[in-house]
C-alpha cells in the first residue's frame, strides 16, 4: 500500500514530497472505470486505465521502505490528484476550524487527507486504506519536524526542504504510523 505526502507552502508551492510504501498488504480493488467497459476495450486501453486509476505499473522499492514510481506518467497522475484536491481542502478548511481534515477528497481508490498548520502550510496525504488515527499521528509527527525545520534562521517557508535528517525522520514516522 503506498502513501504520497506533499507539503505545500502557504502559496501552494511544493516544498517536500515523499512516496512511501507500507509493508501492510494492499487490499485488492477493482477499477470502477474498467468494470463499466466491455472486455475488448479494457485490453486495448489497459495503460490508460492504469494511469487514470493512479496505479503504478512499475514500482521500484528503495531502502528504508520508500517506493519510487516508475515511468513518469504515474507520478504525474499522483501529482494531478494532489493538486486537484487543493480546492476541496480549502473548501473544507473554511467550513471546519480543525487542523486535521480527515477525508477531503477521493479519486478512484485514492483518498486525500490533509493537515493545515496555523501558518497555512498544507500537508496533503494520498492513501488507499482508512487509518484515521494513524494518519493523524503521522501528521502531528510531521508537523513537529516541520516546525523544528522552520526554526532554522537560514530556512524560509517558501524554500524546498532538502534535509536528509528531516527526510529520514518523516520516513521513520511513516513506517511507525502508516
Amino acid at each position: 500500500m503506498s502513501h504520497h505526502l506533499f507539503i505545500l507552502s502557504p502559496s501552494d508551492t511544493p516544498i517536500y514530497n515523499l512516496t512511501y510504501s507500507s509493508t501492510k498488504p494492499a487490499p485488492t480493488i477493482t477499477s470502477p472505470l474498467s468494470s463499466n467497459l466491455p472486455t475488448w476495450s479494457t485490453s486495448a486501453f489497459a495503460g490508460t486505465l492504469t494511469a487514470l486509476s493512479g496505479a503504478s505499473s512499475t514500482t521500484q522499492h528503495t531502502t528504508g521502505g520508500g517506493v519510487r514510481i516508475g515511468g513518469g506518467q504515474d507520478r504525474h497522475v499522483i501529482q494531478m490528484i494532489a493538486n486537484a484536491s487543493l480546492d476541496a481542502v480549502e473548501d473544507v478548511m473554511r467550513k471546519e476550524g480543525t487542523m486535521y481534515l480527515k477525508s477531503v477528497d477521493k479519486f478512484n481508490e485514492w483518498t486525500v487527507s490533509a493537515f493545515i498548520t496555523p501558518g497555512n502550510t498544507k500537508f496533503v496525504l494520498l492513501h488507499e486504506a482508512k487509518n484515521d488515527e494513524g494518519i493523524k499521528s503521522f501528521f502531528l509527527d510531521v508537523w513537529e519536524l516541520y516546525v523544528k525545520t522552520m526554526l532554522n534562521p537560514f530556512h524560509s517557508n517558501q524554500q524546498m526542504i532538502r534535509s536528509s535528517t528531516f527526510d529520514s525522520r518523516v520516513r521513520a514516522s511513516a513506517k511507525k504510523y502508516l
